[in-house]
């Protein structure tokens, strides 16, 4: 009878053990969406397949793919890395607003659509981005998801403007001010300058920097310049892999690409799964968005928002990204 008791004393222990270990994987994840502008560079695609990489090693959750760029390909471009990497039900979304359409001048975006599995077939299918916020907001714990956006601000000033609806009573501004703990952009030029992303959509970008309430941390032009990656991606012997579809295809294009692409995007994606002191030092303050769309900088040691700085040595940064950019996933169950 003792012996049964301590028997079942030990599997009581081992399932709560393990219970308590599998809850507390799941709070360690950091739960992610990711809002891009995917089409008129492919640094984009580094970036999302880091985010996937990070999901599969339990260090991230993907809540949530958004474009923000409406040209045709852009949403089904996305679901194909996500079905690639064997998460072909991520929630997409694209602006329903006025905004930019541009295309990938490589045709990557195109021979990707033309080769791999989608169910969208253009990005004017895809449901409205701001519906699509809010409902995976509104299901979050408090303070608790980073958004990662590499193109326009498009989705993010729609998103704050908008009124209270069926998944949440709060307007969009007090939803990121009770939901969301901080968003990484891919943004601007530090101190300053004139970058595309804030650019293009210059009022969007205005709007949600001057308006958004929680902590920001901007990866700015003069980071990602100096980070090229893809070449050993391309040299890889993995097959049937978009992802080295899209740098195989781009590379070659570009003389300024010869030693791999640029990546701004993919730094954005380390930042939000990791945080930035591991990498970078950071500057606090805030940015000011011109009206012509570049924007400056005023230093300031309460502000909300910070842009990054060097520290890890830029060829040591470039292998910890590329590593990443080399995943390749699982097959799935059967």
């Amino acid at each position: 009878m003792r012996y049964l008791s301590i028997l079942l004393i030990f599997a009581t222990c081992l399932v709560y053990s393990c219970r308590t270990s599998t809850t507390s994987s799941r709070d360690s994840q950091v739960k992610i969406i990711f809002d891009t502008d995917l089409g008129p560079d492919y640094d984009d695609v580094g970036a999302l397949t880091i985010l996937h990489a990070m999901a599969d090693s339990g260090k991230a959750e993907i809540l949530g793919t958004l474009a923000s760029n409406k040209n045709d390909l852009v949403v089904p471009s996305i679901e194909i890395i996500n079905t690639y990497f064997n998460r072909p039900g991520l929630p997409l979304g694209a602006p329903k607003s006025a905004g930019v359409s541009l295309s990938s001048s490589q045709h990557w975006a195109d021979s990707i659509v033309a080769r791999y599995p989608h169910k969208i077939s253009s990005t004017l299918e895809a449901p409205d981005a701001v519906l699509v916020y809010r409902k995976i907001l509104s299901s979050q714990p408090d303070k608790s998801v980073t958004i990662v956006t590499v193109g326009f601000l498009t989705n993010l000033a729609n998103l704050l403007k908008s009124p209270g609806d069926k998944y949440s009573d709060l307007n969009g501004l007090q939803l990121v001010s009770r939901k969301v703990k901080r968003l990484v952009s891919m943004a601007g030029s530090f101190p300053q300058g004139k970058e595309f992303n804030v650019f293009m959509d210059s009022v969007s970008s205005k709007y949600v920097y001057e308006n958004w309430p929680c902590e920001v941390i901007f990866t700015g032009f003069e980071i990602g310049k100096e980070i090229h990656t893809g070449l050993r991606l391309i040299s890889s012997p993995v097959q049937n892999n978009p992802v080295k579809d899209v740098f195989r295809i781009s590379i070659p294009m570009s003389e300024e690409d010869r030693n791999g692409r640029m990546s701004w995007d993919e730094t954005a994606a380390i930042i939000a799964v990791y945080g930035p002191q591991r990498f970078f030092n950071l500057v606090r303050g805030r940015i000011i968005v011109n009206t012509d769309g570049s924007n400056s900088w005023e230093n300031d040691p309460n502000g909300k928002q910070y842009y990054v700085t060097w520290k890890m040595p830029v060829k040591e940064l470039t292998k910890f990204i590329e590593d990443r950019m080399m995943h390749v996933p699982k097959p799935p169950a059967p």
